[in-house]
């Protein structure tokens, strides 16, 4: 990932490096290679370290081309060959620990803006509100209005013909032109990703980014998290209405419509077209298909095949959800 928003601490590290920051023995790891980066399972390249905990991603573990992957000794077996792995009863943990190394300010939300003069901007017609701060490496294109008491943190790309509402925050984002977001919503904040060791609170790095793409629409008062390893994305001419939470690595298709207070956990995908009812709950990790529509109130907690009306908890087709009614 060619990351605007956070610098690595460390060229790269070594096999032997990781085995000392975790602990682990070398005696059966003779390779020593030299790892660049981290990355998720899927998109890993040779060269990167991942990790693999969950058999939602057996079939990504089967084509990893990661040189080094942090595993459960229960499911090493449908690890990809060529890959080297490391053996760990926690992964997530052991993993964030590497995460931290190449990049210890990803935890957090820098707070720092180097304010930009409000000058620059003049000649491409964009207008600021009062109070508004926005950092001197943001770019932001032609015919963009921006309300007040806003803040645009560094790197950020905003595109032409935008508008950004009042009290809206945007870091570790780049949208897309015609893009509107509606005050108070807040783009591009680490997400809800934790866990526990030893009584402490191991929180996980968020390095990725939030691509807010062509047309879409934000309601106010949402979350938008950034991904943690891969990118959380908003396709084109999707409709986001006020009060929704989408955590990282979320991908949303085009021409989606999600109605207020619902929300969407970590690391789900979204088809295009997907009407999504207000008050609806998703559960992360999963695959919503194409064409699918969510009726108000749901819950859902497995997958759906493409052109499916589902309602309920736990989601169900709506003719099932309606013959139980009766």
């Amino acid at each position: 990932m060619n990351n605007l928003f956070f610098k690595k601490a460390k060229k790269f590290i070594t096999l032997k490096d990781v085995l000392n920051i975790l602990n682990k023995s070398n005696k059966n790891n003779t390779n020593n290679s030299k790892l660049f980066d981290v990355n998720s399972i899927k998109e890993a390249k040779s060269n990167e370290i991942t990790f693999f905990n969950n058999l939602n991603y057996e079939k990504d573990a089967k084509y990893c081309n990661a040189s080094v992957c942090i595993v459960s000794e229960n499911i090493i077996k449908y690890l990809n060959k060529n890959v080297t792995p490391i053996i760990s009863k926690n992964p997530l943990i052991d993993f964030y620990k590497i995460v931290t190394i190449f990049y210890p300010e990803s935890c957090f939300d820098n707070e720092k803006i180097n304010i930009s003069s409000k000058n620059n901007f003049s000649k491409k017609n964009i207008i600021i509100g009062d109070n508004s701060l926005i950092d001197k490496s943001a770019k932001i294109g032609n015919n963009t209005k921006i309300g007040n008491n806003v803040i645009i943190k560094s790197n950020v790309h905003i595109g032409k013909n935008c508008i950004i509402g009042s009290n809206v925050i945007i870091e570790n984002s780049l949208l897309g032109d015609n893009v509107i977001i509606k005050s108070g919503t807040l783009i591009g904040q680490t997400g809800f990703g934790f866990n526990f060791e030893k009584k402490k609170r191991v929180k996980f790095p968020h390095i990725g980014r939030v691509i807010v793409e062509n047309n879409v629409q934000i309601g106010s008062f949402c979350t938008i998290d950034r991904g943690s390893l891969t990118d959380t994305v908003i396709g084109e001419f999707t409709s986001i209405d006020n009060q929704v939470q989408i955590a990282h690595n979320v991908k949303i298709g085009n021409f989606c419509m999600i109605a207020a207070q619902s929300g969407i956990a970590g690391s789900t995908i979204i088809g295009n077209d997907v009407k999504i009812g207000g008050q609806t709950g998703i559960s992360g990790h999963l695959s919503i298909g194409n064409n699918v529509k969510i009726g108000g109130k749901s819950g859902v907690i497995a997958d759906i095949k493409d052109n499916q009306i589902v309602m309920g908890y736990p989601a169900k087709s709506i003719r099932d959800f309606l013959t139980d009614k009766k």
